[in-house]
Formats: C-alpha cells, structure tokens, sequence
C-alpha cells in the first residue's frame, strides 16, 4: 500500500520539476558560482564593461497568481541561473505572457438504453493561471562590487 504513493509522490515531483526549468545558451565562459543576492538585474546596459556568459529564458511557476507575482518569480529564476553561471548581472531583454488562463466548458450529453433515457450534464472549470516568459542575458559586470555574503550567526551560548 505504501509503494503507490510513493510513486505518485515521486511522479508529481517529476512533473513539477520540469515546469520549473531556465534553458540556457552559453555565449561565453562560466565563472564561479555566486550567491542570487549577488546578481543585479539591469534594464538598461550597465555603464562600463561587461562580458555576455549566457541567454536564459524562463516561465513563472506552475500555481502562480498575480502579475507582480509571476514577474517576482521570473526574476528570481533568471537571478538564480545567472548566480549558478557566476554571472553578477542579468541586462532584462524582455517579458511576455502566455496563453491560457481561466476558462469554463459545459457540456451535456444523453442516451436511450433498454427503454430508458438518461441525461446527464457537466460543468469543467480551468482556474490555472497564464504564466509570464522572461528572457535575459547573464552577463559579468567588470567594475561592479560584489558584496560579500552575510556571516552566519555565531551559535547561541546559554
């Protein structure tokens, strides 16, 4: 009894796994990985130099609402892909949504078997959201400070 929902569990995480993706194409090469907080997002190209690394594309997640909701989103993915490439900056190329959204269908439906009638109707109701694309350049910004990560706490002493 217990295989099964394991399995199902185990399927669902797949599934949702493979929404959640940021494809990458590399244009230059990967540096060492920083932290997400470290990488600035630029909607305009910084001043001074600056290397490409990668173009990434991404989409809000699966279950998210609200516009400001899916653009946080999308963000933190472009941010969180850049930092794994060790790229300090994404320079924002552009947003756009998806397909989709809210809708209803209702259907009905009858039939005649051994003299009796049935008729049955239905109602089908689609509330998942339309998700936001983003595309992004990850780039290493040569004269941008890179902040160091905040220390951990020393432990609590009774």
């Amino acid at each position: 009894m217990r295989t099964p929902s394991i399995l199902l569990l185990l399927f669902v995480a797949i599934v949702l796994a493979g929404c959640a993706t940021t494809s990458r194409v590399m244009l230059g090469a990967a540096r060492p990985a920083l932290a997400p907080e470290q990488v600035r997002v630029y909607f305009t190209p910084p001043p001074g130099r600056y290397q490409e690394i990668a173009v990434l594309q991404t989409a809000s997640g699966p279950l998210t609402y609200g516009e400001q909701n899916k653009m946080d989103n999308v963000i933190a993915k472009l941010r969180a892909e850049a930092a794994r490439l060790g790229a300090n900056g994404v320079l924002l190329q552009g947003t756009a949504n998806g397909y989709g959204g809210s809708n209803v269908g209702v259907g009905v439906g009858g039939g005649s078997i051994g003299g009796h009638t049935r008729i049955g109707g239905g109602v089908g109701v689609n509330i998942s959201p339309t998700p936001k694309y983003a595309t992004g350049t990850a780039i290493f910004v040569e004269d941008a400070p890179i902040a160091p990560l905040p220390a951990a706490a020393p432990p609590a002493q009774d």
